[in-house]
């Protein structure tokens, strides 16, 4: 059984304003049941809001989580409540799946993760943005 005490699982939540200034603090996370075993684990979250930060329209997206965890797996209404931080927060597209993998990867040091951004067309263009841990190590030219 995790010693990782849960906060949220099982009540009612409002996000405080700390909580909004500094989404990662909203994460939670349990002991992995089986460390000895590679398995993957997908969340897809289709109703990811943000806004954009010069004009100020929401962005809407489909944000899809997939993972390999190591010691410790998200849980799950922790994971909720960390996407409706972003629902008012000024961020461009490539910023916020950036930050995603980094606050999710600071909490549960997975072997291995991949965050997808599709987000809706606006301006007749839809932009997906990937982002993986860890990262390839590729050359600059």
């Amino acid at each position: 059984m995790s010693k990782l005490k849960l906060r949220e699982l099982g009540r009612a939540s409002v996000l405080s304003q700390a909580q909004i200034d500094e989404p990662r603090t909203i994460l939670e996370a349990f002991d992995n049941p089986r460390p000895e075993r590679d398995f993957e684990i997908k969340f897809v979250f289709p109703e990811f809001t943000s806004v954009c930060p010069v004009t100020g329209q929401p962005d809407f997206a489909t944000i899809t989580i997939t993972y390999i965890p190591d010691r410790f797996c998200v849980e799950m209404k922790s994971l909720k409540l960390y996407f409706l931080a972003y629902r008012n927060k000024g961020i461009f597209y490539e910023s916020v799946v950036n930050t995603i993998l980094d606050d999710l990867v600071a909490v549960l040091k997975p072997r291995k993760m991949t965050v997808v951004g599709e987000f809706a067309v606006r301006g007749g263009t839809a932009g997906i943005v990937t982002v993986q841990y860890p990262q390839s190590r590729r050359k600059r030219t």
